[in-house]
């Protein structure tokens, strides 16, 4: 763990994270101007934050870190590295089963960060006084843009931080406090000429390089997007049912990157290649059983089973139509839609026809979804 020692109390704090199981320690001062929002600012105004509301509704405190609390001085920031221990790139070959983003395979970082800011919190007001807050992906604080600032890494074109140490695989926390800690400057990093994130992505998400449209990023596609997801980005899913690591995982800085020391964040058997007609079947108490403490859950069921039926229309396996077909009748017209659409992938025009004329699902969205198919006529 690299840090400035040129104050005592960073070296103590640092010594303190890394014995909490934090993989990277530095600090950023707060009270300076703050470009990041202006380009926030600049990101929603040209809606590419799509259904993302939340994001609209706290950008005047996602503007400035001090917009959070008016008190703070200091950002520590912490990193938690979950590099994989496989190429994530590779399960995409493997069409009849589900690709889920390394983030994901294992227990929810949120809780396991949380519980280890909050103890080094409590270290430090302990050891030094002062006020402070913490916060973990769950409040509008600029995590990126701050660890950036502190020299955990850069924000690379992809708009994800990129660690020479770690690669893509770090997890962020900070703790705000009212405390001034000398400052860390940024890492120095660079992305140079490479643009393999932006030439990776299979939905063309990047406008430029350095900046997303989210409205195009699989990720938010299979996590954010509440209904169907668009026609013309169904078929570059492929068999990415939760998120998406190509962009991440295709980044020449990874020749750094470890295996996670954490074993909670380790991938669960069941979750790094799981097969799409297993996933198909799932009901919302097995889906719950299955995802306990994973990020996954708060997609909900309905969701994660319409990426999945997705997954099986791109997997040219003919005989996965048999577990589309048992979802034609599901409680869920978000299900039953993405239904119809793997079945048109999989079926012939005289077998999909057939199947539609049996059908008697009359709700307007799935008759959407039927009719949008050119193998049989409108009705």
């Amino acid at each position: 763990m690299t840090i400035s020692t040129s104050d005592p109390r960073k070296e103590l704090i640092a010594a303190k994270a890394a014995e909490l199981g934090f993989d990277a320690c530095r600090f950023a001062d707060v009270t300076q101007a703050w470009p990041a929002g202006e380009r926030l600012m600049e990101f929603l105004a040209q809606g590419r934050h799509g259904e993302m509301g939340w994001l609209q509704e706290t950008a005047e405190r996602r503007g400035h870190p001090r917009a959070m609390w008016a008190g703070a001085r200091t950002a520590i920031m912490l990193g938690t590295n979950y590099g994989p221990d496989a190429d994530p790139l590779a399960a995409l070959a493997r069409r009849d089963r589900g690709t889920i983003s390394v983030y994901a395979q294992g227990d929810d970082y949120h809780e396991l960060i949380k519980g280890r800011l909050k103890q080094l919190a409590g270290w430090v007001v302990a050891r030094f006084g002062g006020e402070l807050k913490v916060f973990v992906d769950s409040a509008p604080l600029m995590e990126k843009p701050l660890a950036e600032q502190a020299g955990l890494g850069w924000q690379g074109k992809h708009t994800n931080l990129v660690s020479r140490e770690f690669g893509s695989w770090l997890f962020l926390g900070s703790i705000l406090t009212e405390l001034q800690l000398a400052p860390d400057g940024p890492s120095g990093g660079s992305c140079g000429q490479c643009q393999a994130c932006l030439d990776i992505c299979p939905t063309k998400a990047f406008p430029a390089p350095y900046q997303l449209d989210a409205r195009r990023c699989i990720s938010y596609l299979t996590i954010e997007l509440k209904g169907p997801i668009p026609r013309e980005f169904r078929e570059a899913l492929g068999n990415r049912i939760y998120g998406c690591d190509d962009c991440l995982a295709v980044c020449p800085w990874n020749k750094f990157a470890a295996v996670a020391r954490e074993q909670r964040l380790h991938a669960r058997d069941a979750l790094r290649a799981p097969t799409l007609e297993d996933l198909a079947a799932l009901d919302d108490a097995v889906f719950r059983a299955l995802f306990a403490k994973s990020p996954v859950k708060r997609i909900g069921r309905d969701r994660f089973v319409r990426n999945v039926l997705y997954a099986i229309g791109n997997s040219g396996e003919a005989r996965l139509a048999a577990a589309a077909e048992r979802l034609l009748g599901d409680p869920s017209p978000l299900v039953r839609g993405a239904a119809v659409w793997a079945l048109s992938r999989l079926l012939d025009a005289g077998a999909f026809g057939a199947l539609r004329d049996r059908s008697t699902e009359l709700d307007l969205d799935v008759r959407a979804e039927w009719n949008a198919n050119p193998l049989t006529p409108a009705v």
